[in-house]
This record gives C-alpha cells, structure tokens and sequence, in this order.
C-alpha cells in the first residue's frame, strides 16, 4: 500500500514538473514573440529615420534633440506624453519610438495644416501611427481643455506662449513628470533669447513645485522642468 502511495506522489510530483515546464516555455516563446515585434519596429523606425536624415527642416528639432528626448523618456518610463508643436513629425518620432517601449501614448499638437498632414504620413510610414493621436488645431485653445494626466510634455510651439503653457499644464502634470521646453538657448544668461523664454525661465526656474534644470546636451537649449513630489 506504501509503495503505491509513493508512487501516486512520484507521478504527482512528475505532473507538477511537466506543467512547470511547460508553462516557462510559452512565456519564453511569448516573450521571444515580443522582443521579434519590437526589433522588427526598431527597424522600421531606424530606416525611416536614415532615410529622411538631415532633411528635417520646418521648425523640427535636430537628431541629437531627438535622442534626447527618446532616452529621457525610456529612463523615466514615462507613458502618457503631449507635445506642443508638431511640425512635420520629428521630434514626435523620437518620442512615440521611446513610448512604444515604455507601453505609452503621445497626443501631439500642430496649428498648420499643411505640417499636421505631412506629419501624419511621416507617422504612418515610421510605423508609430497607433500610438500618436495628432491633433490640428490652436494650440492655445487645446491645451487648456486637455484632461490629463501627463508625465512627460514637450514644448517647441510659440515662445511668448512657453510660460502659458506651463501653468496650464502644470495642474495635469504628474508628481515626477517633466515639461521640456525648446529652444531655450543656455538659459537665463544668454545674451539673446528669444521673446518669451526669458520669462518662462524665470517663472519656471522659481516656482516652487517644479525643479528645473538645463539638459547639457542640447545645443538648441532645453530645459527640463521636474513636478516636484509632495
């Protein structure tokens, strides 16, 4: 009677074993399946990217911007980014690459019609287009009206409206999320800046629930404003 209880164990036990190991190799097949779709993306955001280099005129930011941004975004983990001022798609590129790794969104924001168009086409041929929901319209007007939340928020529309922008986002800022403004030059101490960054550097560089400091890096300048967490 004992040795057949041992063996009910025994072929228990091997049950058990064979479930385990079967289930670690669907995960592993499943996570196989990922990495896949993943570097089949990267592929398809790197080709695009080689073959539009140093064609990204039209207000867009540069690639070295662009890889700031991407890794800025992947280091924090962000996932529910807005950007202000599309252009024709660089910059949003760089960002939904970096939020197509971290499980996030992007709404982006651009007033002309003709950039806004050609920047969708850009999305859809990069491959991000279901993870950018581009809106055309006055960014002045959006904004306010957004819901939120965010964590991570890029601003490279019009300087004079940098610091409007900031107090209405603010609010939907997540605790620990960033609003990075462009082209902002090396701060407060140039000698030339443009209308409205001066200002929006002051305000963002003494508010008291934001930490602010310049990305060395970024030969445009960018400042990268951290919510502060209560």
């Amino acid at each position: 009677m004992e040795g057949k209880i041992n063996n009910i164990k025994r072929l228990v036990g091997f049950f058990i074993l064979l479930a385990f190991v079967l289930s670690g190799a669907a995960t592993l097949s499943m996570s196989r399946g990922k990495a896949q779709e993943e570097t089949a993306l990267d592929r398809r955001v790197k080709k695009f990217l080689d073959s539009r280099r140093h064609t990204w005129y039209d207000m867009n930011v540069p690639e070295s911007d662009g890889r700031i941004l991407y890794d800025l975004v992947l280091k924090h983990g962000y996932k529910r980014a807005l950007e202000i001022g599309t252009s024709t798609g660089h910059s949003a590129i760089w960002i939904a690459w970096a939020l197509s790794k971290t499980g996030g969104r992007l709404v982006t924001i651009e007033i002309d019609e003709g950039r806004y168009r050609q920047a969708v086409a850009n999305f859809k041929e990069a491959g991000l287009d279901h993870l950018i929901e581009a809106r055309l319209g006055d960014a002045h007007e959006i904004v306010p009206a957004l819901t939120g939340p965010f964590d991570f928020v890029f601003c490279d529309a019009d300087k004079e409206w940098y610091r409007n922008y900031l107090e209405a986002v603010l609010p939907k800022l997540e605790a620990g999320g960033c609003f990075a403004a462009h082209n902002v030059g090396q701060g407060r101490s140039s000698r030339w800046l443009q209308p409205g960054i001066r200002e929006f550097l002051d305000y963002a560089f003494s508010h008291p629930g934001l930490e602010t400091v310049l990305e060395p890096g970024s030969r445009s300048g960018i400042s990268l404003s951290f919510k502060k967490k209560s």
